[in-house]
């Protein structure tokens, strides 16, 4: 039998069939096949049949799995390129939709008229919770193992714990209540309860205080590709904020940003390069020459836009003098010049290069300023905040903040994060949720807003699998 890994739907099934308490093993073996591989490319599937300890016994293969997480987390579901970015900047204020090119679902959240049959909503789920079992699955094999060091075991366990609390933190921001999945027997997953959210980030940030504990303190990919213990503290301290323990959250992003030697990338067009100074943690892509789905998403040559543009009120929100605008955003005319359109301009490339010249960004240095500037406002460290917000408006050539109040610099620090992190992981949205501004926000550009609207719905297909998860989110 031969496969050829540009059958996306097939390549699924075999993930639907993982999720839903099928053989696991053939989708870790095909995923990991499939990351192996420089290109897309046929290759032959295993011919015996493979134990799931003899996955375990070669470190490889192991590897392997572990990169083919990462390959679907870059592919499909939240975090890629088509994910939360995409969404959510519809759904706020950051991206316009435009009817002009391929079907899209995105309508629904342009009008805030999103359903629980929503499409989208159900892809993000499904491959949220799929690539949880497959870390969850990886867990339980390592740990079984008789045939790895210590240190293997700890590498490979740390990776899929960060995994599993990096995946919980957004579904439980996006969801509201979930569950937390940590295991792979089928009759116990098909029938989870949703924990509440609290619960929820009391998991999570056990997961990312074991994982810590077990990844190396170095990147040992050379390219910031697979995570390493300030991946996960990153992670940690955007936990604590978002759970408004803010000396924690001071800490621990004071720790990542020493780790880092407080060094921000000083050239803007040179932040979403691969070897960019101040990314903590990125995708790669699947073949050399590739460069990222985010470029192209955003980027459009000619007006008007098929599917997605910058929003005028994204762009009317950059200071006069703000680099950021005309590093990362590119203006497109229409023919005759008489209207214009916004992109994102982050990546620069939208098509291939003799050579791979960006990564997809998913955590970097300037996030963890903005979290230690917002936990030091809390903590009545006034000038420690104005540091922090003075260290990214600097960068993008503008003065020091004037902000000295407790709301001035919530306010600063929103505005920071808005124009700094726009189109990247959904930021937009979950600011404007947990400080409360999306009713003030939204409700004066979406017509349909409701107040519910701060949680998205749980989908039907997966309320009728598991009625355990009722109730629907209020709204819905």
């Amino acid at each position: 039998m031969r496969f050829k890994y540009r059958d996306t739907m097939l390549y699924q099934w075999f993930f639907a069939l993982a999720f839903r308490g099928y053989n696991l093993l053939h989708s870790i073996i095909l995923m990991g096949c499939l990351t192996a591989c420089t290109d897309f490319v046929e290759v032959d599937l295993p011919k015996n049949q493979l134990s799931s300890e003899s996955i375990f016994e070669d470190v490889s293969m192991t590897e392997s799995a572990i990169y083919g997480v990462y390959y679907q987390m870059r592919t499909s579901g939240l975090v890629s390129g088509d994910g939360l970015n995409v969404s959510m900047g519809v759904y706020t204020d950051e991206l316009d939709y435009y009817k002009l090119g391929r079907g899209e679902a995105l309508e629904n959240y342009q009008n805030h008229t999103v359903g629980a049959n929503d499409l989208i909503i159900a892809d993000l789920w499904n491959n949220a919770y799929t690539q949880v079992y497959t870390v969850n699955a990886i867990i339980e094999g390592v740990e079984g193992s008789v045939s790895f060091t210590s240190e293997d075991k700890d590498l490979f366990k740390g990776e899929a714990l960060f995994v599993r609390s990096y995946l919980h933190l957004l579904l439980v921001e996006f969801f509201g209540d979930i569950p937390y999945i940590t295991g792979t027997d089928y009759v116990e997953n098909r029938t989870a309860t949703r924990m509440s959210r609290a619960l929820v980030y009391d998991r999570i940030i056990e997961d990312l205080k074991l994982a810590i504990d077990l990844l190396p303190d170095y990147d040992i990919s050379g390219e910031r590709i697979r995570p390493y213990a300030a991946v996960a503290k990153a992670v940690l301290a955007r936990a604590y904020l978002y759970t408004e323990q803010w000396g924690l959250a001071e800490a621990m992003a004071d720790q990542v940003i020493n780790e880092f030697g407080a060094f921000l990338e000083p050239d803007l067009n040179k932040v979403f390069l691969k070897e960019a100074s101040g990314t903590i943690w990125q995708f790669k892509p699947n073949a050399d020459g590739n460069n990222t789905s985010e470029g192209t998403r955003f980027i459009f040559a000619t007006g008007p836009p098929l599917n997605i543009a910058m929003s005028d009120l994204l762009f009317d929100a950059f200071e006069p003098g703000d680099l950021r605008q005309s590093s990362w955003v590119k203006e497109v005319n229409n023919t005759t010049n008489t209207q214009t359109w916004h992109h994102a301009f982050k990546y620069k490339e939208q098509g291939n290069t003799d050579s791979s010249v960006e990564y997809s960004v998913q955590l970097r240095l300037a996030e963890q300023y903005l979290i230690r500037a917002e936990s030091r406002a809390h903590l009545d460290d006034i000038s420690g905040a104005q540091a922090d917000i003075n260290a990214i408006r600097n960068r993008a050539g503008l003065s020091d903040t004037y902000a000295a109040t407790l709301n001035e610099l919530l306010d600063a620090i929103l505005h920071e994060r808005r124009v700094e992190l726009f189109t990247e992981q959904g930021h937009r949205w979950f600011d404007l949720k947990r400080m409360g501004k999306a009713a003030e926000v939204l409700g004066a550009i979406k017509p349909n807003w409701k107040d519910t609207h701060v949680l998205l719905p749980i989908p039907d297909a997966e309320l009728t699998l598991n009625p355990n998860l009722l109730p629907q989110n209020k709204g819905y």
